[in-house]
């Protein structure tokens, strides 16, 4: 298990899932269900990004829906078509050695932001298990990031 703080301000939902997550060693909360027992409910894979606060040093906890890409991941840091970037964002920023629990298994990656066909690329299958990102999009100004989580050793 990762050992990290849970930021203050994070919704209901999220902190229900990290503790989930974390209670079960990853074992459920790996796959989240949004809405379940709705015609709305949709299952995406979720994982766990520990960064460090770019103004405390601490580490931070974040439940973020994910995709596969190469031997690694990629996460959206859309904060739900806000006008600024998330948190967690701005920390990878400041240090992009982060700590990821995927399901049962936890490792060191590497993040950083993609941009031009890669970005086109993960953006469009990202669009896929979650849907509402194309709608975050329309909300924002900004370019949503598209971020690669690599693995390191």
């Amino acid at each position: 298990m990762i050992d990290a703080k849970v930021p203050d301000g994070l919704p209901q939902w999220m902190l229900d899932h990290i503790a989930t997550y974390k209670k079960s060693g990853g074992k459920e909360g790996h796959m989240y269900t949004i809405q379940p027992g709705t015609p709305n409910a949709r299952t995406v894979p979720a994982l766990l990004l520990a960064t460090k606060g770019r103004k405390s040093g601490e580490k931070y906890l974040f439940p973020l829906f994910y995709g596969e890409s190469g031997g690694g991941y990629f996460v959206i840091a859309s904060k739900g078509g806000a006008p600024d970037h998330p948190g967690w964002y701005k920390n990878i920023l400041a240090n992009p050695d982060v700590e990821l629990q995927v399901g049962p298994k936890t490792l060191k990656a590497k993040a950083h932001t993609v941009s031009g066909a890669e970005r086109a690329k993960l953006w469009d299958q990202a669009v896929v298990w979650w849907p509402p990102y194309v709608d975050y999009q329309k909300k924002t100004d900004r370019e949503i990031p598209v971020v690669v989580l690599d693995p390191v050793n």
